[in-house]
């Protein structure tokens, strides 16, 4: 006979969850870093037009928006389905875009000031008079460098 016998069945350790907590906020760390937020919330429908033809911005931390279109459904009671202009988080009239580039250079360095691109973010259905009018508006603020945002598409679309 042996001297050393077999006790049992050997069960197996239990799992250690040490490390669970580490790997958890370390998860949460990666995807708070990685996120972004939404800086305004859009009131007018914005279906982009398409081009065969674009480029993408290099820096865009300098870019600032002007969005142009019918406001959504659930704001049309309010103010109708003529096309208007959102500048931030809020409507405005032509008048009020001198005003709103005047902020948005206040809040760049003075080195960056000269580099922002505003960047037109028309509805395809909104008609060219009220983006001709916002762009006589840029121009008088002497806001030059501007963009039409646009989806890429393989093919001309008639």
């Amino acid at each position: 006979m042996s001297k050393f016998r077999k006790k049992g069945k050997k069960s197996q350790p239990a799992v250690n969850t040490a490390a669970l907590p580490d790997i958890v906020f370390m998860l949460l760390f990666f995807f708070m870093v990685t996120t972004t937020m939404r800086e305004t919330t859009l009131k007018v429908e914005n279906k982009i037009p398409f081009a065969t033809e674009i480029e993408k911005l290099e820096r865009k931390s300098l870019v600032s928006y002007i969005y142009i279109g019918k406001p959504i459904k659930e704001l049309q009671p309010v103010f109708g389905t003529a096309p208007r202009i959102q500048l931030n988080d809020a409507f405005k009239t032509k008048e009020d875009i001198f005003q709103f580039v005047e902020m948005e250079r206040d809040e760049r360095d003075e080195a960056e000031r000269n580099l922002i691109t505003w960047s037109l973010k028309v509805d395809q259905k909104t008609e060219m008079g009220i983006v001709t009018d916002v762009k006589q508006e840029l121009r008088k603020a002497n806001a030059l460098k501007i963009n039409y945002s646009t989806k890429k598409t393989d093919k001309i679309l008639n």
